[in-house]
């Protein structure tokens, strides 16, 4: 047995110093062009350069303590999140799997038998054994597998902070709708005081018979008009309140969030430089990390090339007479290398690396494009959070004219020297100008959180992968 044992032993040790070398292409993460800077950030000056984007709860920068509390819940409690995580899990269990082929598999048997052949007597034979069997990975097939596994366990990493993010990014922007909407209800109820109280005077004119029964008319006809916006207005805030309550896991029936005021600036969201985005978008980095993924593949089916190498052994005892079955002359053993190689697969091995470059290829275009639009959505976003703060200079000043101007011409319909009709264009110019101006800060709050999610949150591929 010693000369065995030390053959095996040969064989084992320079497998060994032979799989110090895997086939297939080592992985290097492909250049993609990144200008200095962002193009629509050149000559934006922000409001209030102050304000810091904080790494995790991103939303702080918002200073809004119920939104705050909302989004604690969204890891806690959403579906989407939770199917992300689960998938993560999954992808971990499959790395441990891939792992566990680097170590023999080891094994034990018992049995009794009782039969016969032809027509000699009826035996009974027992017999015990146990087996070792170990795959050494000389070409690196294990090493490749087990490469493309923690990739892939990384990529889901980066697909839960996406799915993370998506979540907390949607659930921000419906409730910075509904505050939106809490606002417009608020504007509305105070046109709806005003057109109430222009009506009564108009009455009052037309009682004292220095106004017209067509301008009683007119008075009403504008305040019925507003009254239907006025409830109309609460169709979009209960759908926008459902939507939440299923971002944070409830059912809509019990969940509820209280009117409040809405903020009335923006913060300012620090963009960085475009490089940065490699590494703070979880989905570039769940792009990368399934190039990587696919680029070691390409050594896994390359090792079917080459012969695979398994070292065996197998120990145990068959006899007739379990009492005495554990003696010598009933043991049986063996030990030794075993090689096996493939001559012919009618082109099977071709195609299999053929299909592992194409599929490698085809992540390197999905990585690039994910770059490429990652940078499109950051510089719409400032595209727009600059235009949008100019925007709402002009709707600021459009508000206060039309409020002043409405309060001239009701004085001078009172004074009797403008008809009522101007008394209803100078309402209806109003509540145009205030709808208008919520209208754009509402889009620059959506455009600052779509912002925040261009740049990937508080998320950062040091800390999530």
């Amino acid at each position: 047995m010693k000369p065995l044992r030390r053959n095996a032993l040969a064989v084992a040790i320079g497998a060994a110093l032979v799989s110090a070398c895997a086939v297939g292409p080592d992985y290097r993460r492909p250049e993609v062009a990144v200008a200095a800077g962002y193009k629509e950030a050149a000559d934006w000056q922000p409001t209030e350069p102050g304000d810091t984007l904080e790494r995790g709860p991103w939303w702080r920068i918002f200073a809004d303590p119920q939104l705050d509390a909302l989004e604690a819940r969204v890891d806690v409690s959403n579906q989407n999140v939770k199917a992300a995580l689960a998938a993560y899990d999954q992808s971990r269990a499959f790395l441990a799997e891939s792992k566990a082929a680097f170590w023999p598999s080891l094994g034990v048997t018992a049995s009794r038998d009782r039969g016969a052949v032809g027509t000699a007597p009826t035996r009974t034979t027992y017999s015990v054994g146990a087996s070792a069997a170990w795959e050494l990975d000389v070409w690196g097939q294990i090493r490749r597998n087990v490469e493309a596994s923690a990739a892939s366990a990384q990529a889901s990493a980066a697909a839960l902070a996406g799915a993370r993010l998506s979540a907390q990014a949607t659930l921000a922007s419906d409730y910075f709708l509904l505050r939106a909407q809490d606002e417009l209800q608020r504007l509305l109820d105070d046109i709806v005081a005003a057109e109430q109280r222009s009506l009564q005077i108009t009455e009052s004119r037309y009682r004292q018979g220095v106004a017209a029964k067509a301008d009683v008319v007119s008075a009403r006809a504008q305040l019925l008009s507003s009254q239907s916006q006025q409830v109309n207005a609460g169709i979009q805030r209960a759908i926008l309140e459902h939507a939440i309550a299923v971002l944070v896991g409830e059912p809509p029936a019990g969940f509820a969030i209280e009117r409040t005021a809405m903020r009335g600036d923006v913060p300012t969201v620090p963009a960085g430089v475009p490089s940065t985005l490699l590494e703070r978008r979880p989905d570039v980095a769940e792009a990368e990390r399934r190039m990587a993924a696919a680029n070691a593949q390409i050594g896994v089916a390359t090792s079917a090339y080459f012969p695979s190498l398994t070292l065996s052994a197998s120990d145990g005892y068959t006899g007739p007479t379990f009492g005495k079955l554990f003696e010598v002359p009933n043991r049986v053993w063996s030990v030794g290398p075993a090689l096996a190689e493939t001559l012919f697969d009618a082109g099977l091995r071709r195609a299999q690396v053929a299909a592992a470059r194409a599929g490698y290829d085809g992540s390197v275009a999905t990585y690039r494009q994910t770059v490429l639009g990652a940078l499109q959505q950051v510089e719409d976003q400032l595209a727009s959070l600059r235009i949008l703060e100019k925007q709402a200079v002009i709707e600021d000043a459009a508000v206060k004219a039309a409020v002043e101007a409405e309060a001239l011409t009701l004085n001078q319909y009172k004074a009797g020297t403008v008809p009522y009709s101007s008394v209803i264009t100078a309402q209806t110019t109003r509540l145009a100008s205030e709808e208008s101006a919520l209208t754009v800060l509402s889009d620059r709050l959506q455009s600052s959180i779509a912002l925040i999610e261009a740049l990937g949150g508080g998320w950062n591929a040091s800390s999530g992968l």
